[in-house]
């Protein structure tokens, strides 16, 4: 897989560098200078993640929705600054997974808010119909991590059930492949597959091993650390694996995205400058 991505990677960039800088439309299209030409973008799809409570895939997959907003900034024919913020929910249950014995569970709905750059194959000049594109930036996201007790849900990162403090804003790193569709002057839409690395491992508030309970500040935080005698399991031991620490997580995305094309300021003046009174 990691070997037919970075084939996928050398062929794009390949065409990057062989297209003319300026190439002229096949279909007699006026050049238009790249940079500084602006639009708006949008994005709705579902978000996967991939952690400590999921160490098999069935069909209880936990997907969550995704909705974005942002906007594009084109730099050169090939590359534009690409700018977001993000909406999603994940959840997991080990009720469907190998570990059901520990009955750890999570949902959260978080916001994050991102940077990046985008490569498109053809070059903006090319006006091409379809054009598939390579993404990668960097961007924070707020974890908001929830369980339900007694009925209530409640969030678990005030609790601190592993007895540890962590940073609820951390780095994200991001990359993903899409394509575009033009289906008029200024509208395109297209599919957009964005991977999210986060450099945290408590995006569901699970990462390293259970603590002593006695150290733990309340009673939701013992039992909500421990659940495995809801279900008749003996007690998890202090020290014995609660999460996979070295791997941090992730959550993946796949939208239906859609873009409207502003254009320059100089191109809006000439509009002006034409337009009827």
């Amino acid at each position: 897989m990691k070997r037919t991505f970075a084939s996928l990677i050398l062929l794009v960039f390949s065409l990057l560098i062989v297209e003319p800088v300026k190439s002229q439309s096949t279909i007699s299209e006026r050049y238009l200078h790249p940079f500084g030409v602006f639009s708006l973008t949008g994005g709705v799809g579902i978000a996967y993640y991939q952690g400590d409570l999921r160490t098999s895939i069935n069909r209880h997959l936990g997907l969550g929705p995704s909705v974005s907003i942002g906007a594009l900034y084109r730099l050169s024919e090939h590359f534009s600054a690409r700018g977001e913020i993000r909406l999603y929910q994940v959840s997991a249950d080990q009720k469907y997974d190998k570990n059901y014995v520990k009955n750890l569970s999570f949902k959260t709905i978080n916001p994050d808010i991102n940077i990046g750059i985008q490569a498109d194959m053809f070059a903006y000049n090319r006006h091409a119909k379809i054009n598939p594109y390579l993404l990668a930036g960097v961007g924070v996201t707020y974890m908001t991590p929830t369980a339900v007790l007694d009925g209530r849900r409640g969030s678990l990162a005030p609790l601190h059930t592993e007895g540890v403090k962590y940073s609820r804003l951390p780095l994200v790193f991001m990359a993903g492949i899409g394509v575009s569709t033009k289906i008029s002057d200024r509208w395109s839409v297209g599919l957009e597959l964005c991977n999210n690395f986060v450099n945290s491992d408590y995006l569901d508030d699970v990462s390293g091993v259970y603590p002593d309970p006695a150290t733990l500040s309340s009673e939701a935080a013992r039992r909500l650390s421990d659940r495995s005698s809801e279900i008749g399991q003996p007690a998890q031991q202090p020290g014995w694996h609660r999460g996979t620490s070295p791997k941090k997580d992730k959550y993946l995305f796949l939208q239906f995205r859609a873009s409207y094309l502003i254009g320059t300021r100089k191109e809006a003046h000439e509009r002006k400058a034409v337009r009827c009174p």
